[in-house]
């Protein structure tokens, strides 16, 4: 197996490309807590398992073996776009995954100011920006529940392995439509979801506001503006750990959506059943 990746050291480097590009991108393994030569040695065994899958089915097509006949060992535009084209393939993949945490992360970001935590922001190891602290917490919480349904080994099974078989550089360009639509819905949906998690809670401390707001109106002497954010607080806390189990149980069936609708652009760009 070693002489054949060294006798096809270029071939062996685009399916390396793919899988680095994943590997920098999706959350946890992309931050910086992970160095990095453990994400160039994970990405070049990872390219050592998928490469026998690289050259099965899509891959062995005339234009594919065209563009490798050009490169004849030295360097050539045609194969630098192979690569470009593979580590595009990549991002997109691993942006996917990133794009559904944001919308856990978001969902915090929108009760966190109706609570009174507005200023609480500290910097995220995971998603790597500044983000308040219940988007930290909810962004948390989604890590763990990835890891508990076993995600990175779906993703890389699914993710990696499959699209091996299914889409290469040329794909990527023949069938963009279908890329730009998979990406434009998935940021539709990201917000949909940060929304639906945050919406309890943020009707309700929009109740507890106004209804403040009135009672202040009404008897300015009882000051309940400067009672209102403990209030607001606890209520939010309160609602928090009523609400954890369905959260994370929407947690599950987002990430179960998310590789469903994976293996569904897997299928419709490479027109085979998976």
């Amino acid at each position: 197996m070693i002489e054949d990746l060294v006798a096809n050291a270029p071939s062996y480097l685009l399916v390396a490309a793919r899988c680095f590009a994943l590997i920098m991108t999706i959350p946890l393994l992309s931050t910086r807590a992970v160095s990095r030569v453990a994400k160039v040695a994970l990405a070049g065994y990872i390219a050592y398992i998928a490469y026998p899958l690289a050259y099965a089915e899509i891959w062995q097509t005339e234009q594919y073996q065209l563009a490798m006949g050009l490169f004849n060992g030295a360097f050539s535009l045609e194969y630098l776009l192979l690569l470009i084209g593979e580590v595009l393939i990549g991002i997109i993949v691993g942006l996917y995954i990133t794009a559904i945490f944001a919308a856990f992360s978001s969902a915090g970001q929108f009760f966190t100011f109706q609570m009174g935590f507005g200023a609480s922001e500290v910097y995220d190891a995971l998603s790597q920006i500044e983000n308040p602290l219940m988007g930290q917490y909810l962004n948390l919480i989604a890590m763990i529940v990835f890891l508990q349904i076993k995600g990175f080994q779906r993703l890389f099974l699914g993710g990696i392995f499959r699209s091996f078989g299914t889409i290469n550089a040329f794909s990527l360009v023949a069938k963009q439509e279908h890329f730009v639509q998979f990406l434009l819905s998935t940021l539709s949906q990201l917000f949909f979801d940060a929304f639906l998690i945050a919406l309890p809670i943020v009707g309700t401390l929009f109740l507890i506001t106004v209804t403040m707001g009135i009672l202040s109106k009404a008897a300015p002497q009882m000051n309940l503006l400067s009672e209102g954010l403990p209030i607001t607080i606890l209520t939010a806390f309160f609602l928090l750990t009523i609400l954890l189990p369905s959260m994370i149980d929407f947690f599950i069936q987002a990430f179960e959506r998310a590789f469903y609708k994976l293996e569904q652009l897997l299928i419709v760009v490479g027109g085979v059943q998976l």
